[in-house]
């Protein structure tokens, strides 16, 4: 064999090696600001729905005596409802960018654009870095992959109306968010 043959294989054989034995790293401010923002993004629709509606759950089996056996629960925290806002929570990840805090440079994805109905004031865009449609593309591939992964998660804490949704589900749950400098922020 000629010796190019053999130096090519060879370092097809150590990338190939390599590659193997590297893990992918996932960009944990990407992947704890996706989760956070879903946390808000679903916390903010429940927030918004009427409660005083309710939807009917439960099976459509008969009992014995010849009545129904289901339950009516709030709109908010059903199962279907819930499922609906996961479908479309991650299409709102375009009205997030990167922040970079000034005073400790940590940079994580926040919400730049305020809800219709809010009434809240403009975020100061100074410290926002907006890289184009890569960067909410991203968090938004971000979003989809930990709705994928956490789907049953997600709903189950958010009908049980747990506690810090936020910090339950992207410190606890997804490990998203484990980092000392995620700790201290706003979950």
């Amino acid at each position: 064999m000629s010796p190019w043959i053999k130096q090519v294989c060879l370092v097809l054989v150590a990338v190939f090696m390599l590659s193997s034995t590297t893990e992918s790293k996932k960009d944990e401010a990407l992947y704890c600001s996706a989760c956070m923002a879903i946390a808000e993004e679903i916390n903010y629709s429940v927030s918004q729905t009427d409660p005083k509606k309710t939807i009917h759950v439960g099976g459509f089996r008969l009992k014995p005596d010849g009545s129904l056996a289901d339950k009516k629960v709030p709109l908010a925290r059903s199962e279907a409802y819930l499922t609906e806002l996961l479908e479309e929570v991650c299409n709102s990840m375009s009205d997030y960018a990167l922040y970079e805090d000034p005073d400790t440079k940590e940079k994580s994805y926040k919400r730049f654009a305020p809800r219709g109905n809010d009434g809240v004031n403009f975020p100061d865009f100074k410290n926002f870095k907006f890289d184009g449609p890569e960067s909410s593309s991203a968090l938004k591939f971000a979003c989809e992959s930990i709705v994928e992964e956490l789907e049953d998660d997600i709903i189950s804490l958010f009908a049980s109306e747990a506690d810090h949704v936020a910090k339950t589900l992207c410190s606890e749950v997804s490990g998203h968010c484990k980092s000392s400098v995620f700790q201290h922020s706003e979950l």
